[in-house]
């Protein structure tokens, strides 16, 4: 068990949150939610104990042991991939690495071999001799393959890099287990393998993630960041958004009596308890929601973007042909070859690849910003494309002493200021946030002022690489939203699920080998048995 008692943090005059008092029980998995800057990863840091409240305590049941998921990818760059795992046992690691030295010490004494005795007994009771096959199992589960787990953790790529420290926040089964954005970074596949091992997981897990498809996958609670509060619900992230959205509608209605708004709660738990029946922790979960205490329920101060692409004119017939795309690398090595699509209307399409340049570069093609390719594509005389980067530096590199206004006046038809405040207005820059100059803008922030730029131009076709990138639980949903809503194409790339398969329509992975190219859903392009053969054929030169 680990319990919060009367915590509290303040920065100067700057209360961060106060008078948290929270009890992590084992079997369920708490997702921690908060606008970003509300302090989700340093109470996390305080659960760790990597830095220290202003007040109160942070209390673990004696015996129990804590593993947080690191975020220095270099920090074990000189230790093989299998050590680099157990590692993640701290005492474990230490009494291995203890006991070998006397082993290989020839001057080892007599008190050595009994201090070594010693060691193996304890090695034995923590299941020692299992370690490496656990540890290698946990990696071969992830996709990082028996030829990686002796080399050095600086060999590998950075998607085999992140998993090794994934894996190595796992091992061993720690009874409390701390993660900050495990999914960054992470495949499909893996990131469903994740979900699937946290739901059975029987320890306390506490997470911060942007991922709503995650956290709905793995959270019995949420764990909430606002008004310098923290408070516990339970549920997970759907639940909880739907409720705080169904409390703000109930409270702009003041008209209502307490009895019927009670009642539409009660409704809405009921349905949901029905169809929580096909989750794995459907029972606890059920039982939790009919002992939820609605007196315990309040609005979110969470503010949502306004994202809404509005095409000026309808798309034809004719929307893009690609015939023999294909670019090479700086290396000289083919990204893509002989590229042939057709684009058809009303077609939301989602690229796929385990190398990110080669999507990155098509986009970068068909957005015009680059002419250095073979083959030739045609856009129909209706469209009117925009394309979102996934490095946007470039349009915030010139005047950094412009202010919002100015920024985006340049790409606005009206130029008047009234406007242009009001535009960023709904975007979250109010007040004097409107002043703010470009040069220090947030990558968040960034992403919301080229979204605005788009919107702007109310284009038919949209191009969009990693759009999600920086953007905050309440952006990627009003971003999700717009995406839904637009009437016209989008070719998009995303590490979001949700996005993913709420917005995609037809699936398009580009491999060493070729193109594969499915007019379906993503789940059911993950879980499609003739697609799983194609993939496999596909990427039998890297195998």
């Amino acid at each position: 068990m680990l319990t919060v008692n009367d915590v509290a943090l303040n920065f100067g005059k700057r209360v961060l949150f106060d008078d948290v008092n929270l009890k992590f029980t084992k079997g369920n998995c708490y997702g921690v939610i908060g606008a970003n800057g509300a302090g989700k990863s340093t109470f996390l840091k305080i659960l760790s104990g990597e830095i220290e409240s202003t007040r109160g305590t942070v209390d673990i049941t004696p015996g129990e042991r804590m593993a947080v998921l690191s975020q220095n990818h270099f920090a074990f760059d000189e230790f093989p991939v299998l050590d680099t795992v157990i590692m993640g046992h701290k005492r474990l690691y230490d009494i291995m690495k203890e006991k070998n030295a006397i082993y290989d010490n020839p001057d080892a004494t007599e008190d050595d071999s009994m201090r070594a005795a010693e060691l193996e007994g304890e090695f034995a009771e923590m299941n020692g001799w299992m370690a490496e096959s656990d540890a290698a199992e946990l990696l071969s589960n992830m996709g990082v393959g028996e030829h990686l787990h002796n080399k050095l953790v600086k060999d590998l790529d950075g998607s085999d890099r992140v998993k090794v420290l994934l894996a190595q926040a796992l091992f061993g089964s720690p009874d409390i287990l701390l993660m900050d954005e495990p999914t960054n970074d992470l495949d499909a596949e893996t990131t469903d393998w994740l979900c699937d091992f946290l739901a059975d997981y029987q320890n306390i897990v506490i997470v911060v993630s942007h991922d709503r498809h995650f956290l709905d996958m793995v959270c019995t609670n949420v764990v909430d960041v606002d008004f310098a509060k923290i408070r516990m619900f339970t549920g997970n992230y759907t639940f909880w958004y739907e409720t705080s959205q169904l409390m703000s509608r109930q409270m702009a209605d003041k008209n209502k009596k307490v009895e019927q708004k009670r009642q539409e709660m009660m409704d809405f738990i009921a349905r949901f308890s029905a169809n929580a029946s096909k989750s794995k922790q459907a029972t606890s979960r059920k039982k939790a929601l009919e002992k939820l205490n609605l007196e315990e329920l309040q609005v979110s101060s969470r503010r949502y973007p306004y994202i809404a692409f509005k095409p000026e004119r309808e798309p034809g017939d004719v929307i893009l042909n690609i015939e023999k795309l294909s670019k090479r690398s700086n290396t000289g090595e083919y990204l893509f070859k002989d590229l042939f699509l057709r684009f058809n209307r009303g077609e939301k399409i989602a690229v796929l690849s385990r190398n990110a340049l080669a999507v990155t570069a098509l986009f970068e093609i068909l957005s015009g910003e680059d002419k250095d390719f073979e083959g030739e594509f045609q856009f129909g005389q209706t469209i009117s494309a925009q394309y979102l980067p996934n490095d946007n530096s470039a349009y915030f590199s010139g005047d950094q002493d412009m202010n919002l206004i100015d920024w985006l006046r340049q790409y606005s038809k009206e130029k008047d200021e009234s406007f242009i405040r009001g535009f960023l207005g709904r975007m979250l820059f109010g007040g004097e946030e409107v002043f703010k100059r470009s040069g220090v803008l947030s990558g968040g922030e960034k992403v919301r002022c080229m979204m605005s730029k788009i919107m702007l131009s109310n284009p038919n076709f949209l191009i969009l690489d990693e759009p999600t990138n920086h953007l905050d639980l309440e952006s990627i949903t009003a971003l999700n939203t717009g995406m839904q809503d637009f009437s016209g194409n989008i070719i998009f790339s995303s590490h979001d699920y949700q996005i993913l398969d709420s917005v995609a329509n037809r699936i398009i992975e580009i491999t060493p080998n070729g193109l594969i190219d499915q007019s379906m859903t993503y789940s059911e392009y993950l879980h499609s048995d003739k697609v799983k053969a194609a993939r496999k054929a596909m990427y039998e030169v890297l195998v």
